[in-house]
């Protein structure tokens, strides 16, 4: 018998088994690729909401254990996947300085808000106001994470790349059994999947679809990222990332002309040169309409959990909920009452 099955290996699904296996308990992990959320995500980690000038909910103390957790990662599987790159917010106006100062000045944003305008002048960008700079940024490449993290499930014999069927999972009451495979607990960590569980498909779970670029710009040169109404990430090689939209009616990973309309019109109002679309990509992240992550297990069978829900923050969200999972499973540490889908069921 292992200690977990874990279905889904995204952002969410790799972050327990890391801290499984960091903790020295067994696990099998299996996703079947249908959930593409995490693979084409900006993988950016920020900790400034900048739309309204407010903290991420707990950002330092994400920030320390992603910190620690992908330097482990890059270790561990030899390859590089956090990158440290500072944000900049390109202001279009004296208001909006001021509006960045009058932020800075709040005791939870000081940290993260320099009060130091940028004057760097960066070829295909016009800015006439300058930048404010956000620190503690940069971004994880999410697709070569989940690339080679797999491999290596893979090559330890925990993973397979088969369906999950829910009717084939048995529970009882100290241990779940999925046709061959015993476990002491079964996580399900499946994104928008979780439509399709029986067992927590009543949670709130919304989708949001998000499209992105790549695109070459030979003529813009960047070695930071801007952001204003859309991301631009430097790739190298005259390439740029470049996102995203939010579609909540939209419910499908298809990218759409739509969606191509908006990402052009939004990069039109911020680089001046001209650009070349290389890659035009789309998923639907997990999102709850609170804000905030799906943590907890299951009311009735307790060897099932869920860890969900990490939206458009999961680089930063993972670890920590992941290890918040953990230790309520692992060490009877209560959830914090804003993830704990307790939340969201009656009370008595």
């Amino acid at each position: 018998m292992i200690d977990y099955l874990i279905i889904g290996s995204g952002l969410a699904g790799i972050a327990f088994s890391e801290i499984a296996l960091k903790n020295e308990k067994s696990i099998f992990v299996m996703d079947n690729s249908s959930q593409n959320s995490s693979k084409v995500a900006g993988g950016l980690y920020n900790p400034v909401i900048l739309k309204r000038f407010s903290e991420v909910w707990k950002a330092q103390e994400q920030l320390v254990l992603m910190d620690s957790f992908y330097a482990d990662l890059e270790g561990k599987l030899s390859v590089k996947v956090d990158f440290k790159k500072p944000i900049l917010r390109k202001f279009f106006s004296i208001e909006e300085q001021n509006n960045w100062f009058s932020a800075s000045d709040k005791i939870a944003l000081a940290p993260f808000l320099s009060t130091n305008l940028v004057t760097n002048k960066y070829s295909g960008i016009e800015s006439p106001y300058n930048y404010g700079e956000v620190l503690q940024t940069g971004y994880v490449d999410t697709a070569v994470l989940l690339k080679e993290y797999r491999e290596y499930l893979s090559k330890m014999g925990l993973f397979s790349d088969s369906s999950f069927e829910y009717g084939n999972l048995e529970c009882f009451p100290e241990y779940i059994r999925y046709n061959d495979i015993e476990a002491k607990h079964i996580v399900f960590a499946e994104g928008f999947g979780m439509h399709a569980n029986p067992y927590f498909k009543e949670l709130p779970l919304d989708g949001t679809k998000g499209e992105l670029f790549i695109i070459k710009a030979p003529q813009l040169v960047l070695d930071v990222i801007v952001n204003t109404s859309v991301f631009i990430l430097p790739l190298g090689n005259d390439l740029y990332k470049v996102g995203a939209t939010y579609n909540w009616k939209d419910k499908t990973d298809l990218p759409s002309e739509e969606g191509k309309l908006e990402l052009i019109d939004r990069i039109k109002e911020i680089i001046t040169c001209d650009f070349e679309i290389v890659e035009h990509f789309a998923g639907v992240r997990p999102t709850v309409k609170d804000r905030r992550p799906l943590v907890g297990t299951h009311a009735l069978h307790r060897p099932i959990h869920i860890l969900n829900g990490l939206g458009t923050r999961g680089v930063m969200l993972g670890p920590a909920m992941a290890e918040a999972l953990f230790n309520y499973i692992e060490n009877d540490i209560a959830l914090d009452r804003e993830i704990d889908i307790k939340r969201f069921l009656p009370r008595n």
